[in-house]
């Protein structure tokens, strides 16, 4: 004990124990230093950090010389009592010049009966294994590193900061060969089954091992996800911060930092996020973002995901029965056509086969959750005189037959009053949008092809067995089905297109000879 004495009074005294660390600062005074472990949790607001001692020259308690003054005197008493560093040689293992992120520096990580203790320049921490929660090992995507993340409960402290996550980091290929320092007796006893005598190998799986045996902790790695690079997780990033997500079995786990755990049975639903349908540039439309909230209404939003890791990402999530919702690609038809527009995908997407073929005269064979006319607000556009004309102009679909149209609206769409647009629609604009938009009720239907009759059957069929399905979803499923398909399974719908095509074909000769007058559409759909 140090007991300090005012008037020969005790004013205080402290456990020489508590003491992880003292120093000499200047010549006459003495930093004092105490472990922070997991006894002082997030339940205490304050506990003791660190003392300064002044120790004058002429202090007679601790006499000192010209080499050794009063404060270095005291300072080596302390270093003699405390408990700085003098356990060391009854570690069970020590693992030295470890690489720890958070808290962020090298380390001597020593493995005891029954704590952790991390000793570095500037901290020395004891972590008993009451708190150690669960141990993860996940090696980092494309490179030679892996993750060691012990998960605290209740985590340790360092000032007013709380770290419930201690992530270390090991050189993935490095090998280890190591001697517990632990007796026969106590090794057959009470460790028999968790721990050998010496390991060999990996030092992050002798790591990994070595403390599992002595904490009781379950280890989670890795589960059946796969990215595209055939990696254990995906980059993104979370608050303006870039790392890793990793998909778990039983968890989503976002690493280095912020440190990162959401167990499913906390998640109320996730949401894919597509960039690009806000006006950005054309590159964002490459990434995604992933949004998931939590039964307790909090949220985390994982951005800049590559786009190619979606559909991987997707399949895991659906196949772990995680409600998924995808309201973040309904963001108005310019948005939305010009990432369509830009896609590189190889899975045809249903949404815009769908508004190609309605386009086309065939829309009354879908039955559509969305009530999509024709766009009733080109021939109703009573809003403001700028409200909707550009963003028409840039609803490009993938055929090259509506650019003409579009150009031809922008010009007809000229500002003009409220009132007079009013009275057009009134008396009936010749000259307007109106008979620009005429169809021949008489005209035959156009062809669809084959990847839309695959669509009709399988979607009616996926509206039964998954009703909570979005339009959205629903033609991802279709559109990744069809892409399944072999050649042979494809030919009962690519006959079908056949004879729809020839139908379509015989329709329109006896229509044009006829003496049938086709408007602008009609042409359209004839050299179609």
């Amino acid at each position: 004990m140090l007991s300090f004495d005012v008037g020969g009074k005790q004013a205080f005294e402290l456990s020489l124990a508590d003491v992880s660390q003292t120093q000499l600062q200047g010549k006459n005074d003495v930093l004092l230093e105490f472990h922070v472990d997991d006894t002082a949790g997030a339940n205490e607001k304050d506990c003791l950090m660190e003392m300064s001692f002044h120790v004058p020259a002429t202090n007679m308690t601790y006499v000192g010389d010209d080499n050794n003054p009063p404060a270095q005197v005291f300072c080596d008493k302390i270093l003699s009592m405390a408990d700085v560093g003098s356990s060391a040689a009854e570690a069970v293992a020590v693992f030295k010049e470890v690489t720890i992120l958070t808290p962020r520096g090298r380390y001597s990580v020593e493995l005891h009966l029954s704590f952790i203790r991390l000793q570095g320049l500037a901290n020395d921490f004891k972590i008993q294994y009451s708190s150690v929660v669960r141990l993860f090992v996940l090696p980092k995507s494309n490179q030679p590193h892996t993750f060691v993340v012990i998960t605290l409960d209740p985590p340790i402290r360092k000032g007013q900061t709380f770290y419930p996550h201690i992530i270390l980091q090991f050189p993935t290929d490095d090998t280890i060969e190591i001697d517990l320092t632990i007796s026969e007796d106590l090794l057959a006893s009470k460790y028999k089954d968790r721990l050998q005598a010496s390991y060999q190998g990996l030092e992050v799986e002798v790591f990994a091992q070595i403390l599992r045996g002595l904490s009781g902790a379950k280890v989670t790695r890795p589960g059946k996800f796969r990215s595209s690079q055939d990696g254990y997780a995906v980059r993104a990033s979370l608050k303006a911060e870039d790392g890793v997500l990793y998909p778990l079995e039983k968890a989503f786990f976002f690493l280095p930092k912020p440190a990162t755990l959401i167990l499913h049975d906390e998640i109320d639903y996730l949401e894919f996020e597509r960039h690009g349908a806000a006006g950005t540039s054309s590159i964002s439309s490459h990434y995604f973002d992933l949004l998931i909230r939590l039964k307790s209404e909090q949220e985390h939003q994982f951005r800049n995901i590559q786009r190619n890791e979606y559909h991987n990402l997707f399949n895991f999530i659906n196949s772990k029965n995680l409600k998924i919702l995808n309201l973040g690609e309904v963001q108005g038809p310019s948005g939305v056509a010009a990432v369509l527009e830009g896609s590189d995908d190889e899975i045809p997407d249903f949404h815009l086969e769908r508004i190609k073929y309605a386009r086309e005269g065939g829309g009354a064979a879908l039955d559509s959750d969305e009530e999509d006319e024709d766009f009733v607000a080109d021939g109703d556009d009573g809003g403001s005189p700028t409200d909707d004309s550009e963003e028409e102009g840039s609803d490009a679909s993938e055929g090259g037959e509506e650019k003409p149209i579009k150009e031809k609206r922008k010009e007809t769409t000229a500002p003009k009053p409220a009132a007079v647009r009013k009275k057009k629609r009134e008396e009936g604009d010749e000259d307007g949008k109106k008979k620009r938009r005429k169809k021949d009720p008489n005209a035959p239907k156009r062809a669809i092809s084959s990847y839309m009759y695959f669509a009709q059957s399988e979607r009616e069929v996926l509206k039964k067995t998954n009703p909570g399905l979005s339009f959205q979803e629903v033609g991802k499923v279709i559109g990744e089905r069809w892409k399944k398909l072999s050649d042979a399974e494809k030919e009962r719908y690519e006959e079908s297109a056949r004879q729809d095509k020839a139908r379509y074909n015989k329709e329109m000769t006896e229509y044009k000879g006829g003496g049938h007058t086709a408007g602008p559409d009609s042409e359209s759909e004839a050299s179609g």
